[in-house]
């Protein structure tokens, strides 16, 4: 079995195992194979659902692809933005006894 490619997660800030290749073939999925390990790929790809779900993106489309890219880009700080607001809300912690 063969170790896992470490990166030094620029999301996360430490050394963590990277993804096994590109999740895209661009120059986004370039950066993110080497700056993103896989573990804050994972949660991006949790919270991602929220955005699809929010703002009904067609992600065969043109625009759908766009828009997911520019958030993709603003979340692991390749890109200046403000991420936009999603209609999820966290779940309130329950009382304590």
């Amino acid at each position: 079995m063969t170790e896992p490619r470490m990166v030094e997660c620029r999301k996360l800030g430490k050394l963590l195992p990277g993804l096994t290749r590109p999740p895209f073939k661009n120059e986004l999925g370039k950066r993110i194979y080497e700056e993103i390990s896989k573990e804050a790929w994972d949660e991006w790809l949790k919270e991602s659902v929220r955005y699809i779900n929010t703002y009904r993106w067609d992600l065969a489309s043109a625009e759908g692809q766009r828009l997911m890219m520019q958030q993709i880009a603003i979340h692991f700080g390749f890109e200046e933005g403000e991420k936009i607001n999603t209609a999820w809300t966290p779940p309130k912690p329950e009382p304590n006894g």
